[in-house]
Parts: structure tokens; sequence; C-alpha cells
């Protein structure tokens, strides 16, 4: 997953527990900036009480946060596994709503996984909930709220 705006409580709510009943997926966040709503940070806290970053499975890190923070690097919105993507659209019901979006198959999704995996290990990675704790909230450069 990428972006810094996500805010929903059922989808927030249902990637921890995804990621509590399955121990093995794999799961990488890049927020582009820090965090724009406290329901993000606060969901981020969540994961990394359910998991460590430093956890191996395997022999495989199943959580890695990343934090893209320069701003010439454009924000990305995406969600995607190997058999498929949402590429969010603007809303077509109000400004600041992402109820709409493209569902893309699994070649694409495996695109974007990749495009996913490269953009986290460039970004700084977030690695307990001190780092997250440490973070802005609300500090996008083009919030109004």
């Amino acid at each position: 997953m990428t972006g810094s705006r996500s805010r929903e409580p059922g989808y927030l709510r249902a990637i921890e527990d995804t990621l509590s009943c399955f121990p093995d997926l794999v799961h990488y966040r890049v927020l582009y900036g820090p965090p724009r709503h406290r329901a993000l940070a606060d969901h981020l806290h969540r994961l990394m009480e359910i998991r460590s970053p430093a956890e191996r499975r395997n022999g495989v890190k199943t959580l890695q946060v990343g934090l893209a923070e320069s701003r010439t690097v454009l924000e990305r919105h995406f969600v995607a596994s190997e058999s498929a993507a949402v590429v969010p659209l603007p809303s077509f019901h109000g400004r600041d709503g992402f109820d709409c979006g493209v569902m893309l198959g699994p070649e694409a999704a495996s695109g974007l996984v990749q495009h996913g995996r490269e953009a986290c290990a460039a970004a700084r990675p977030l690695e307990s909930i001190s780092d997250v704790r440490r973070l802005p909230v609300g500090a996008g450069p083009d919030l109004d709220e």
C-alpha cells in the first residue's frame, strides 16, 4: 500500500485483522510524507503492536513501513497484491472521498507490487512504535484541516 491519507476505519481494521490472521503475509506500507490523519498514525501504531518490523518469519521480514520524505517524490496511491490491485480515482461524489477506483488484474498488480517494494526500499524505514510516535500528524503541505 502507498499513501499517507488513509483514514477509513473499516479499511484500516481489515488490514490489521488480516495481518493478525495470516502471520506469513508480507505487508509493505509506503508513506509519502507523514500521516495526514490521526487514524493512519494510530493504525501504524497498531500494526507495530501486531508485528514487529524486526521480526522475521521463515527468514522474511513481514512488516515493512517506509517514509518517503523528499518533497520531489510525488505521492502515489494504490493497494496491490500478486493477484489484484486497486488504484483510487478522484471521488465522483465529493472533494475528500476515496470511493472510486480502478481494479487491475494480476499482470498490472504484480508490477505495482514490485513498484511498492522498490519505493519502500528507497524510503526511510520506520522500525518501531517510537518512530511512528515521532511523526507529525496532519503535516502535509496541502492540508486545510
